[in-house]
């Protein structure tokens, strides 16, 4: 498996809940009240309110997510040659590109990016970063689910089990 899945399967459901979880439904509120916002043409109440909220909090969040994952993940992955090739460099490359919309969210949301900008240039900002996430976010959870012997990678410890004298099954792969 990628260790996208890796990570999501370990510690359940802890590691499920703070790296898709939290994220994604904080993106998808802000989805579902970004295209309530632009079909009513508000630009204020609750809605807004909890765009504005949900978009300050995931970006602060994943910025977290993105600089512990970093530090924690792809440095020693990297620096050991582990990756389980291209699919994995994919799944977990994409789900960290989400760092680049969602901290965008939150900087529009502060009033630090597009500070001079009109309301509606602000909302067309906003939806194209939610539009972004919710692409890179997909293309994770695809990549991050194949299996990745499918594009190339071979497992080392599946080759030394099979070439030993004893067959060996290991349920947890299955």
């Amino acid at each position: 498996m990628t260790h996208y899945m890796e990570l999501l399967s370990t510690n359940q459901p802890w590691n499920l809940i703070i790296y898709m979880a939290i994220p994604v439904i904080l993106a998808e509120t802000l989805a579902v009240t970004e295209l309530y916002l632009l079909f009513t043409k508000k630009t204020s109440g609750r809605a807004r309110q909890i765009s504005r909220i949900a978009g300050i909090a995931v970006g602060l969040y994943f910025t977290g997510v993105f600089i512990y994952l970093f530090k924690n993940a792809v440095v020693p992955l990297t620096s050991g040659s582990d990756w389980r090739g291209i699919a994995d460099v994919i799944a977990v490359g994409m789900y960290l590109l989400g760092i680049i919309p969602l901290a965008g969210i939150a900087l529009l949301e502060l009033g630090l990016l597009y500070k001079h900008a009109d309301d509606h240039k602000k909302r067309m900002a906003h939806a194209f970063l939610i539009g972004t996430f919710l692409v890179v976010a997909h293309i994770a959870m695809i990549f991050g689910m194949l299996d990745p012997t499918k594009l190339g990678y071979t497992d080392v410890s599946t080759v030394e089990s099979t070439q030993s004298s004893s067959p060996t099954h290991d349920m947890s792969k299955m």
